[in-house]
């Protein structure tokens, strides 16, 4: 009785589980439309050998908001080492408007349309999902949840992490 028990717990957690996208993983390819330059886009091409940021967001995210800054800023600074930042949008809920959003960024990055898939395939549930890939495509790093609010603290937080990580692939 105990063992027909035991079976059965982990048949559902097998059956029922998924597995997230982690640090050392090999990040899965995909292809999507650039919202900015309405070209398409293939990972892990696109990456040149170089470290990228991946940035799951939405229009209607207070975090993702008070994070885009950062990212920016981050951009700006690794540029020079062909470092790019490839923005998701996903779980958008048809609540805004993404192209606009990516426009008034004023920055230049890839924005990835209707990324839902995309998300689902890194499991991103919440966002922004934040993780960077290494040149051939190896996560080097996911962000972990917080109980921070949205806001300056939390997405500072963030950008340190992201710069840290990025400092170390790039001298690689």
């Amino acid at each position: 009785m105990l063992t027909r028990l035991f079976v059965s717990l982990w048949l559902c957690l097998i059956t029922t589980s998924v597995i997230a996208v982690d640090v050392g993983d090999k990040a899965p390819d995909w292809s999507g439309m650039d919202l900015l330059s309405s070209s398409e886009v293939e990972f892990p091409a696109v990456l040149n050998g170089k470290p990228a940021v991946l940035v799951f967001w939405a229009t209607w995210c207070p975090y993702c908001k008070a994070f885009m800054p950062y990212v920016k800023e981050i951009q700006a600074e690794y540029e020079k080492h062909g470092v790019q930042i490839i923005s998701f949008n996903a779980l958008e809920r048809g609540i805004g408007d993404p192209k606009a959003y990516a426009d008034s960024l004023d920055f230049p990055f890839i924005a990835i349309a209707e990324a839902d898939g995309i998300a689902e395939d890194y499991n991103v549930k919440f966002i922004p999902g934040l993780l960077i890939a290494n040149g051939d495509g190896t996560i080097a790093y996911r962000r972990k949840s917080t109980n921070l609010p949205a806001g300056r603290t939390v997405s500072e937080q963030w950008a340190d992490e992201v710069r840290k990580v990025l400092d170390i692939l790039i001298e690689e």
